[in-house]
């Protein structure tokens, strides 16, 4: 008998779950060639004390995938980051339930903050897009500095910078509480447009990585 799947708001009772959550990040973040912004089990934790995290679990207590909440420019933005499920479990649907719960959070918390995101993943997208957050500019998003200097332990560090963090490999999606699409109109849009985003996607990463190669090898060259 399959066990049923609980996802719910973290707690300070969910602490000894950190590490394995941290764990799987950084391993998922290698598996897939990209990053994210590092957290330790510590920092993972404190978001749970602080009421500020989604878990998913089995009912015997085995962990199946998390979600937290950063707050930036003084609770205008908020970002629901760290997203993670165990690989047993992906593709199940779950990940869809831990945006949605943690998106619920959010809006409770911070009713007038944006939300905003990140994310390479056209499943990410997805969800989102039902969820009714827009694709954005990175200009829209938060100018805290504390934020983006979380992306110097991503692998594309260097060509966020080298686009003066404009652009990069990223796709930055915004919730604005005030204007935004209706989450069916969002999903009906994206389900046409999917396979034409998904090219996009790879367009834009093929010509930011061919562009600094380029920058790469002049560089070395002219410092030769």
């Amino acid at each position: 008998m399959e066990q049923q799947i609980i996802v719910r708001v973290a707690n300070s009772n969910d602490t000894h779950y950190a590490s394995i959550i941290t764990d799987e990040m950084e391993s998922s973040a290698k598996a897939r060639g990209t990053g994210i912004a590092k957290r330790s089990p510590e920092y993972v934790a404190q978001k749970m004390v602080e009421g500020k995290a989604v878990i998913a679990l089995e009912q015997d207590g085995s962990w199946i995938g998390f979600c937290y909440i950063e707050v930036w420019g003084h609770e205008q933005f908020v970002a629901n980051s760290g997203l993670i499920v165990a690989p047993k479990y992906r593709k199940s649907g779950v990940a869809k339930q831990i945006k949605q719960t943690i998106f619920n959070l959010s809006r409770k918390k911070y009713p007038q903050a944006k939300i905003f995101g990140l994310t390479t993943g056209l499943a990410v997208m997805k969800i989102n897009s039902d969820l009714g957050y827009e694709p954005v500019t990175y200009s829209e998003l938060t100018d805290d500095e504390e934020f983006w200097a979380g992306c110097k332990s991503c692998v594309n560090y260097d060509i966020l910078m080298s686009k003066e963090r404009k652009n990069c490999m990223c796709t930055a999606m915004l919730y604005d509480p005030t204007d935004h699409f209706e989450p069916a109109e969002t999903s009906q849009e994206f389900k046409q447009n999917s396979k034409l985003y998904e090219r996009f996607m790879k367009i834009k990463q093929s010509k930011l990585l061919k562009f600094f190669r380029k920058k790469t090898f002049f560089s070395i060259f002219l410092n030769y």
